[in-house]
């Protein structure tokens, strides 16, 4: 068995709690669906968020899911770069999986698909 990363993104388009919330929630279910995991598989998740985004914890939204309340969550904001995208919310998910790294899907959504054009169109 193999610890690999799975990444996500997505943006919102107001800095506003339930926002915030209702699209963290929505990526995760895209990416533990598109790769047929479970929370039991699922060693930590490393949730970011733009600078702009701080009216909500987005592991609020992951916490009150069934089975994910041991799941560890980390919160961090993005380094403030220079004409990054902004509004967006990212996910390095962390799954224990006999899987090779090459069959992992990732997902971009809305304006995140333009941070990973080559891989965004995969799940």
């Amino acid at each position: 068995m193999y610890n690999r990363g799975i990444r996500g993104a997505t943006t919102v388009a107001h800095n506003e709690e339930q926002e915030i919330l209702d699209a963290t929630a929505e990526l995760l279910k895209k990416v533990v669906a598109a790769n047929e995991i479970m929370p039991e598989d699922i060693c930590s998740v490393w949730i970011t968020v733009t600078p702009d985004l701080d009216a909500a914890f987005p592991a609020k939204a992951i916490r009150v899911l069934q089975g994910w309340d041991m799941v560890p969550l980390m919160c961090s904001t993005e380094i403030p770069v220079k004409n990054a995208l902004p509004k967006c919310i990212r996910l390095l998910i962390h799954v224990n999986t006999n899987k090779a790294q090459r069959e992992m899907k990732h997902m971009y959504m809305n304006e995140a698909r333009s941070l990973r054009p080559d891989i965004s169109g995969q799940a």
